[in-house]
């Protein structure tokens, strides 16, 4: 799925085929998760194939790799050129890119000088798929702010994640939704998230979710659709009395939300702001309408 025979991947400087790539097994990421990546998108425009918002997600990149102690010498501008050659070396256009920042050998719980840095892509189709989700509240919480950095892409927080989901696919619905640690709702397991309701999108302000990319760009959508949006901290049954709701994500891009706990959202999706905001992040994307598009 994630590659043959002839995929290429980027990996300490050189461009190696990903099936011959050898890393031990005693880095310190695959024992304890102290690793950082991210996610970024590339689209095939009428302009050509373009990387959408490879500076902020490099910015955020390197900020996490800064709180795990990680010292790398790329710049934002040096990773969008490898992004761009790492796209064209594996004919890929519509493709979701995978940026690694891991830990050298080290047995111990200290920063290592040796830190690997790995660029690869594949073809992947939106994250949680087409349809309309059923969402369980989890059992499970997000981590608390003052136990990690919760604002930076850690390999290791997302077993929090990998339980969340596997929770709530074992009883029978799509995704699960999180609480933080003070019982407000916080944000999917991979994806934040918003509910409207009398014509206002909420959303949980920054502090206990990851700042996502996409996030950041609903806000800027909200802004020139006129919509009014607000951040602020909400409960499990205030999201129940809601309209509609959907998750936003790089992965899952905007995907809708049927029902909370089989509490079902009074819109159709196709009458909500969501659906508007779903619809115009596609054209935005699809058609280089964006001004930051990353470009050689």
């Amino acid at each position: 799925m994630y590659y043959n025979n002839n995929t290429l991947v980027f990996f300490d400087g050189k461009w190696l085929k990903a099936n011959e790539l050898m890393v031990s097994p005693f880095v310190q990421t695959l024992h304890y998760g102290s690793g950082v990546f991210e996610g970024i998108r590339s689209y095939a425009t009428p302009d050509g194939t373009r990387i959408f918002k490879s500076k902020e997600h490099y910015k955020r990149l390197l900020y996490s790799a800064e709180k795990m102690h990680l010292k790398i010498s790329y710049t934002e501008e040096e990773l969008t050129y490898l992004s761009y050659q790492l796209l064209e070396k594996n004919s890929l256009s519509n493709a979701y890119l995978r940026p690694l920042v891991f830990s050298g050998e080290n047995m111990s719980l200290t920063p290592t000088e040796e830190v690997h840095v790995l660029l690869c892509a594949w073809e992947w189709e939106k994250y949680l798929g087409s349809k309309l989700l059923n969402l369980m509240t989890s059992s499970y919480q997000r981590p608390n702010p003052k136990s990690c950095h919760v604002d930076t892409k850690v390999t290791g927080h997302y077993v929090n994640s990998i339980l969340a989901t596997t929770e709530a696919k074992q009883k029978g619905f799509d995704e699960a939704l999180l609480l933080d640690a003070n019982g407000f709702v916080a944000e999917g397991p991979g994806a934040n998230f918003f509910f409207e309701k009398n014509n206002v999108i909420y959303t949980p302000p920054l502090g206990n979710i990851l700042p996502g990319i996409t996030r950041a760009t609903m806000f800027e959508l909200c802004e020139e659709l006129e919509f009014k949006l607000v951040e602020k901290y909400f409960t499990i049954d205030d999201v129940k009395g809601a309209d509609s709701a959907f998750f936003t994500g790089t992965a899952a891009e905007v995907a809708g939300i049927k029902s909370l706990d089989n509490v079902s959202f009074k819109l159709k999706w196709e009458d909500s702001l969501g659906s508007l905001l779903q619809a115009k992040y596609t054209r935005r994307v699809a058609f280089n309408e964006y001004s930051n598009f990353s470009i050689l």
